[in-house]
């Protein structure tokens, strides 16, 4: 498969990509876009985005086509044996998930813009992007060649199937920062785009000593080379998406290292997407395994995806020491006072919340109908985290439980259930977790008292 992305009138905001799909031999061919990106589990209808679409033969020549569902298309192919489909997106809106272009640069999460069939997902991927001859491009894909073209450069990059292509978001530009360090063996970046004044020395201290931690903790990380690829706007935002080789992070205003509140929001950000390389990109629900671009993935492990994860981004912050007490506690007490001042944690558990992200995304909804899956699941991971501590005299904690689902299923790439996540529980503590689960998982009973248990066992109230 073969990708070509270009654009002429940047401030149009409009991409345009030429997607060719060679060794056709059947009379149609259906081709898809997603309706939805990994990370986000609403539907995103990201094909209302498009303004052209056009197919030819390998000759030039234009084929009959015709618009199936919201995202699909029948290609009449009439003996071709190759298929060139020519369409344009529309990118003017900038946030971790989308595609943004403008006369400074082309953000892409080629996930939210790039056309599949469904049959050759498996096949390699070749992106081709022609772009200004004084941009730098980063991105987790693999750089094959670069070339110069009149006043552009044709970068060529390599995605081992679809899959890893739409996993692999880019930043083309001319005014990205960029720096590095190597931990373990694993080459770490961070790019920086957007007006900022970074001070390199603190981030990289900080961020070479949490990431040690959260390998301390995890024993090996799942990939070889790792990009942190930040958007610094002028105003107020945050936002992050995980990848596996990479994370997409919108943070503003970008002219606030200084400020230690937001530069702690930015350090919060990068573990919590870190920590995601193993909690949902290995680690992954079995209802997901593999990811279906063209309808909703319904899963309800949300509290374990996002919200294990949001309890480790900011714990193991602390635990390196990059977090102080007084940094971890305002964090903790952030997710309590979220918890108690929604009364939706009486009506709808944490579980059917994570079901019904699909339903109605990342709203508040109708006052006091559902819960947060990261707030709660993030108190829920607390809970059980001084649980296993307690049922094994300290021996064991939610870090074995972790360690073993990456064992068990990331690296043997099988997704994992309900019932596997609460039988790994009851391995690693040596106990029956059923009342737990039932109440505070599938159940809507208050957190208090197991929360104050929780502390208590700490010393803390």
């Amino acid at each position: 498969m073969h990708y070509l992305v270009h654009f002429e009138n940047p401030h149009h905001h409009y991409v345009s990509i030429d997607f060719s799909i060679p060794n056709v031999n059947q009379d149609t061919i259906i081709i898809h876009l997603p309706s939805w990106r990994p990370g986000r589990y609403e539907i995103g209808n990201f094909a209302k985005n498009i303004q052209k679409w056009a197919a030819y033969d390998e000759k030039g020549i234009p084929l009959t086509h015709q618009k199936l569902t919201k995202d699909s298309w029948k290609v009449q192919c009439k003996g071709a044996k190759a298929i060139v489909i020519k369409y344009n997106y529309y990118a003017a809106e900038l946030n971790a998930g989308s595609t943004y272009l403008d006369e400074h640069q082309l953000y892409m999460n080629p996930v939210n813009c790039l056309l599949y069939v469904n049959e050759r997902m498996n096949e390699e991927c070749l992106l081709e992007l022609k772009v200004p001859y004084n941009y730098k491009v980063a991105t987790g894909m693999k750089k094959l060649s670069e070339k110069a073209a009149d006043s552009h450069i044709l970068l060529t990059l390599k995605a081992s199937d679809y899959h890893d292509l739409a996993d692999s978001p880019l930043i083309a530009s001319d005014t990205l920062q960029h720096n590095q360090f190597i931990l373990d063996g694993i080459e770490f970046n961070i790019w920086l785009q957007g007006e900022c004044k970074p001070n390199w020395g603190k981030i990289i201290c900080d961020f070479f000593i949490f990431i040690n931690e959260h390998f301390v903790m995890m024993k090996e990380f799942p990939v070889q080379e790792y990009h942190f690829l930040f958007q610094l706007t002028p105003y107020a935002y945050y936002h992050g998406v995980e990848h596996l080789t990479s994370t997409a992070i919108v943070l503003g205003p970008g002219n606030e290292f200084v400020n230690k509140d937001w530069y702690d929001e930015f350090l919060g950000i990068s573990s919590h997407e870190l920590f995601h390389t193993w909690n949902i990109k290995t680690i992954r629900p079995i209802e997901m395994m593999p990811y279906d671009y063209s309808r909703e993935n319904y899963s309800r492990l949300g509290f374990v995806a996002e919200g294990v994860t949001t309890y480790y981004g900011d714990l193991l912050l602390y635990r390196s020491g990059v977090f102080s007490d007084a940094d971890y506690f305002k964090t903790f007490n952030e997710q309590l006072q979220k918890h108690f001042d929604n009364f939706g944690r009486f009506n709808l558990s944490v579980a059917d919340a994570s079901f019904d992200t699909w339903l109605d995304g990342y709203n508040p909804g109708v006052p006091n109908r559902k819960v947060s899956i990261y707030t709660e699941g993030c108190l829920i991971a607390f809970m059980t985290d001084m649980q296993i501590r307690q049922q094994t005299t300290n021996k064991k904690s939610l870090d074995d439980t972790m360690r073993k689902l990456y064992t068990d299923f990331g690296k043997a790439k099988k997704g994992y259930s309900e019932k596997d996540y609460q039988q790994v529980i009851e391995t690693v503590s040596g106990n029956d977790w059923k009342e737990f689960f039932a109440n505070y998982v599938y159940g809507t009973e208050s957190f208090e008292n197991a929360i104050n248990d929780a502390l208590h066992y700490l010393g803390l109230s």
